[in-house]
């Protein structure tokens, strides 16, 4: 697959080198809330494909907290609205999806279950969020 190049304001370059990769906001509440619950995990663990963002290594729960943009949340429509470097934005945003579509079946195949929550959906709903991995470390300390 051939990438463009993108062309960059300054504006552009500025807005994403605020763009925070590992340790945002979502993913920081998630994880603290966790470790209040007394469940141990490892973060960005980078010995799994994906490098997930919340690795309870001993439940083998891979948990992913994806950013609505970058991960292509409601796709079909938000494509629709990208007006600059549409091309670009389209190619890369499908990639993204593709491989985290290809490192989930990676993971399952080592035997990992794999949870995905939107950025948004941990800030409104932690408690929420919180209570499906516990659930998901309940049901296998009685498999």
């Amino acid at each position: 697959m051939k990438h463009r190049k993108l062309e960059t304001t300054p504006e552009i370059s500025k807005r994403m080198s605020n763009v925070r990769l590992k340790g945002g906001k979502a993913e920081s509440l998630l994880a603290k809330a966790l470790w209040h619950m007394g469940v141990l995990y490892r973060k960005n663990y980078k010995k799994l494909p994906g490098s997930p963002d919340i690795a309870i290594t001993k439940y083998k729960i891979a948990v992913f907290v994806d950013g609505e943009f970058w991960h292509g949340e409601n796709w079909e429509e938000r494509k629709t609205r990208l007006k600059k470097n549409r091309d670009y934005w389209i190619e890369k945003i499908e990639e993204n999806m593709a491989r985290d579509k290809r490192n989930d079946i990676k993971l399952e195949e080592e035997g990992w279950v794999t949870v995905h929550f939107w950025e948004k959906e941990v800030i409104k709903n932690l408690e929420d969020c919180v209570n499906k991995i516990v659930d998901l470390i309940d049901n296998k300390e009685t498999v």
